[in-house]
């Protein structure tokens, strides 16, 4: 009797795991266009990874609803697709997906009618797709109005917000420019068009972008300089963080003389703090050093934690002396904005690694000094004063 109790016992708690669990009924690509034309519906398409915490939340919380799964049926053929299979690499490049999670609704002629990104609430997620139903909130309803009369700024809020749903950024620039073409240079200074200008324009060459960095004052008195700020670094941060990424040093140091001509120092120091991040990520060390030693003063000078990393790098890769000499006057800078146990640690290992040992045992000692009082494990300073006092 208890072996029967034990085993009617999992199988109720499986058959309750299982009402929970979400499970795709997933037709290939092809196939689901036969069925939304044979049916007349749209498509839905769910493009997924498995390692994406936002796509299993979904699944988790909004696709183990039977309402939502209910709704979806009965009015579309669904597909889910992990981005790193075949159909789901080759719709991903499709549809130039760079979000997860990603919604596509096609009709069967393989038209984006509606497009979703991110994580989304179970309430959230009913709306939007009960909005990819209406043909008059459909991308190419919403398209053919603003092309229609382009120098109409609602018609084009109306597309550039819906077309924001679920793509990025460097997709909304043709309808952007399609617009903004409208608009003479003196014209460019509103409200209503620097919206524009902030939500649309990606190319730093462009125009528009060019003519903000000119008239930044005038900008400013419409928006606000924090706003102007804050575009003029996006676009330089949107121009080479994905070189960065990717990886693609070719590139990148051609955009970066790009990014470099604004000559502003916001964006120095952007492109400063992406050169580090490439010579670390291709371990070209000597372009750190040329860069950190012509710019750490001028651009980072005032960030503690920053001057710490580099001195953490300089004590990993960097061999020469009076390189090392560079980098302990910088982390000793730090200890003059934010006095720290870290900070002394460093120095004293940086002192170790050009042989000075009395230094070295100076800012060891400091360090021992400050990670006593905080009630923090001295492990890692007791070991490098071991060390030093064998020397």
């Amino acid at each position: 009797m208890r072996f029967i109790y034990l085993f009617l016992l999992c199988i109720s708690i499986q058959t309750v795991k299982s009402q929970n669990q979400f499970v795709p009924d997933d037709p290939p690509y092809k196939k689901a266009l036969e069925i939304a034309k044979t049916e007349g519906k749209p498509l839905f398409i769910m493009l997924y990874a498995d390692w994406c915490p936002h796509c299993n939340q979904m699944k988790k919380e909004v696709f183990s609803d039977p309402n939502v799964m209910d709704f979806l049926k009965e009015n579309y053929v669904c597909i889910w697709k992990n981005i790193e299979k075949e159909e789901g690499i080759a719709l991903k490049n499709k549809y130039n997906t760079k979000s997860l999670p990603t919604f596509l609704f096609l009709d069967s002629n393989e038209t984006l009618l509606y497009a979703l990104k991110g994580e989304m609430k179970t309430t959230e997620f009913m709306t939007e797709v009960k909005y990819a139903l209406n043909s008059r909130m459909q991308l190419p309803y919403l398209e053919k109005e603003f092309l229609s009369d382009p120098i109409d700024s609602t018609k084009f809020f109306t597309y550039l917000n819906t077309l924001k749903k679920g793509k990025d950024r460097t997709d909304l620039s043709p309808a952007t420019h399609t617009y903004l073409n409208t608009q003479s240079d003196a014209q460019l200074i509103s409200e209503t068009n620097w919206r524009i200008i902030a939500n649309g324009v990606t190319d730093i060459n462009s125009r528009e972008f060019q003519y903000v960095l000119k008239h930044q004052k005038e900008f400013a008195a419409v928006a606000s300089q924090n706003r102007v700020d804050r575009k003029i670094e996006s676009i330089v941060t949107e121009l080479l963080r994905p070189l960065v990424d990717n990886l693609d040093t070719v590139n990148y140091y051609k955009q970066r003389e790009v990014a470099k001509s604004i000559r502003l120092q916001k964006t120095d120091s952007l492109v400063f703090k992406f050169d580090l991040t490439l010579a670390e990520r291709t371990e070209k060390w000597q372009f750190y050093k040329k860069v950190t030693l012509a710019d750490t003063q001028k651009l980072v000078w005032n960030d503690a934690s920053f001057l710490k990393d580099i001195g953490q790098t300089y004590l990993k890769h960097i061999k020469d002396t009076e390189s090392l000499k560079k980098a302990i006057f910088w982390v000793k800078h730090s200890l003059e904005l934010n006095d720290s146990y870290d900070g002394n640690l460093l120095i004293a290992r940086l002192y170790n690694k050009i042989k000075d040992k009395k230094l070295a045992l100076q800012y060891a000692n400091d360090a021992k000094v400050i990670c006593t009082e905080m009630t923090w494990n001295t492990k890692e300073v007791d070991t490098l004063l071991a060390e030093l006092n064998t020397k």
